[in-house]
């Protein structure tokens, strides 16, 4: 724990928030880019399974709670910046461990990314949209629900911070 306190992870804790600012980044620029060249429902066929849209999501994964009546706006912004600060303090506290602090600098820079398109619009933008047959019996037209690299980057680092516990469980048993 010692470590944590040393100038080293004061300069870990800048790695992984510069980390969670490209995430932002690149997410906030790829948004811009399709706000300035698609309409709200537009649709541009890129490969036989992958399209480019533009979607607005007033809700959260899955457009939960998408047709509430506004107040899940401010509750996913609040959630964002809760989120946010609990991660800063545990990049903090574990510096030394590069797969977790991968992991919640990604989920972080995802949630902000997010939180600002709320702030900004009022709604998530989604441009993002698969479609492969065998998610037919799922998601109607086999068509998975756009998404956005803010959401890229929480998926990942979900699957980061899984596999992190994995090998904690293993090296521990």
């Amino acid at each position: 724990m010692a470590r944590g306190r040393s100038g080293a992870g004061t300069s870990g804790l800048a790695l992984w928030l510069g980390l969670a600012l490209v995430v932002i980044v690149a997410d906030q620029l790829t948004k811009t880019l399709i706000i300035s060249a698609f309409q709200f429902g537009d649709v541009r066929h890129v490969t036989s399974f992958f399209d480019l849209v533009r979607a607005h999501n007033t809700g959260a994964a899955f457009s939960f709670l998408h047709d509430a009546s506004g107040w899940q706006r401010w509750v996913f912004v609040g959630l964002g910046l809760a989120a946010s600060a609990f991660i800063v303090w545990m990049l903090r506290s574990h510096p030394g461990q590069t797969l977790f602090c991968f992991a919640v600098s990604m989920i972080m820079g995802g949630a902000l990314g997010n939180v600002i398109d709320r702030l900004l619009h009022g709604y998530v933008v989604d441009f993002l949209q698969f479609r492969f047959d065998w998610l037919a019996p799922l998601f109607r037209g086999g068509y998975f629900p756009a998404f956005n690299l803010a959401d890229a980057a929480i998926t990942l680092g979900a699957v980061c911070l899984v596999i992190d516990e994995l090998r904690r469980v293993r090296r521990a048993g």
